[in-house]
């Protein structure tokens, strides 16, 4: 083979070579046979020559494969031998495999399957009992709460005719609704309240029975505290309350007091805040009034110093009830409730360090103004209030005093009152001059 490669007048390694070009390799073969000043060119010669090569090439492939025939013939059928063996052995190791498999899928993955079906369905019924027993807890606090609020008094049946306005009931009812509160508000995976939102019934009990019973709860506690009353200076057209009532009052409001304090802290503060801005805006209407028409000043005084006695004896109750332990889900709740007493975060919210202080110092503040407004006016008002200056004085000085007592002198303290009744003398003579 060597030999015939040798006398092969074509050169094989231009043909090997890796960069070689088939448009240069003809491209030599036309210059190599024409001139570049004939025209037309003649490429017979060099296809002809091209022709040539691909003949030579294929008679020395038929030589050296007819010499080679055997030893190729030979080595082929030792290569297909080999073949047939290692797919023999392959093919033995594939059934071993399928074997092994078709077991394993039997005795494991089946088992497997079947044993992830009954996981399924487990969780599932897992599921739907603690869905089931959610719901049973809600329905049956959500009957509590109906009951409760009958003894309140907010329905009709049985249970209202027989206990109608138990207001130690709003405090049970309260706690009631707030655990259903938290059930429902527990709503995150793997709690409590989960799915609970997409239960019609559920949806049903929140818009039927808690909705209107924290309604209700609220309008009613609000109710009792605007008209909380305990004082001791009765006008003349009724008599001073005995001990029993201003004990069920003192009762009535502290169910009023914590059901809102149980419900949601802010409302509390509003409520309280509110009973405070109606005692002044109605004090504050009535000495301006008065001052205006001197006659009526007593009767008006002493109507202020009950609204006092009022404050005085709201925040000694205030100063005595602790939060309770339930505290509501709404945001803001949990800091009301840190507080040692219900009066605490009231005083806070009125940056005053007392309810009767907060409350002279604010009718003064709005008083005044009412007062130069009156003398700036003149007539007979305005000279009738100088020429009595002395007089006015002393009954708003008895008045400030004798409101800040409380009721039963609850919160008698020696010259503790004498700057607040300064001030509001101040505020009145004031404007007068001298």
């Amino acid at each position: 083979m060597a030999e015939d490669d040798k006398q092969s007048y074509i050169d094989y390694d231009a043909f090997l070579d890796p960069d070689f070009s088939p448009t240069a390799f003809a491209n030599s073969l036309v210059i190599a046979t024409n001139n570049p000043s004939d025209h037309p060119i003649d490429l017979s010669t060099p296809l002809s020559r091209v022709l040539f090569d691909i003949q030579e090439i294929d008679t020395h492939i038929h030589n050296l494969t007819t010499k080679s025939a055997i030893p190729l013939l030979t080595h082929t059928r030792d290569q297909a031998d080999a073949g047939e063996r290692i797919v023999a052995d392959v093919e033995a190791q594939v059934a071993s495999l399928t074997e092994g498999y078709q077991r394993l899928q039997k005795e494991v993955i089946q088992r497997y399957e079947e044993a992830d079906e009954v996981r399924i369905a487990v969780e599932r019924l897992w599921e739907t009992v603690r869905v089931g027993r959610s719901v049973a807890r809600c329905l049956t606090l959500g009957r509590q709460l109906e009951t409760q609020m009958a003894e309140v008094g907010e329905s009709g049946g049985a249970a209202a005719q027989v206990k109608k306005g138990d207001h130690r009931a709003m405090v049970r009812a309260s706690n009631t609704l707030l655990s259903i509160r938290k059930i429902l508000a527990a709503s995150g995976p793997d709690e409590e309240g989960e799915h609970l939102s997409k239960i019609n019934l559920i949806t049903y009990l929140q818009h039927s029975v808690l909705t209107p019973a924290e309604t209700s709860l609220r309008n009613r506690a609000q109710q009792i505290i605007r008209e909380f009353s305990m004082s001791s200076l009765a006008p003349a057209s009724s008599a001073p309350a005995t001990y029993t009532q201003s004990e069920e009052t003192k009762s009535r409001t502290t169910s009023a007091l914590l059901t809102l304090q149980i419900l949601n802290p802010r409302l509390l503060l509003a409520a309280l805040q509110a009973y405070l801005r109606t005692s002044l805006t109605a004090s504050l209407a009535s000495i301006a009034r008065a001052l205006g028409n001197l006659p009526t000043l007593d009767r008006t005084l002493l109507e202020v110093s009950a609204r006092c006695q009022n404050i005085v004896a709201l925040e000694s109750l205030l100063d005595t009830i602790k939060p309770p332990q339930a505290a509501s889900p709404e945001a803001g709740a949990k800091v009301e409730n840190e507080a040692g007493n219900l009066l605490e975060p009231l005083l806070a919210a009125l940056d005053t360090s007392s309810l009767p202080s907060f409350f002279w110092r604010s009718l003064a503040e709005g008083l005044a103004p009412r007062v130069g407004d009156l003398v700036g006016k003149g007539g007979v008002s305005a000279r009738a209030l100088r020429s009595q200056k002395e007089r006015v004085r002393d009954s708003i000085r008895e008045c400030v005093l004798r409101g800040s007592q409380g009721p039963g002198n609850i919160n008698v303290r020696a010259g503790a009152w004498e700057r607040e009744a300064a001030v509001m003398v101040g505020s009145v003579i004031g404007s007068l001059g001298r």
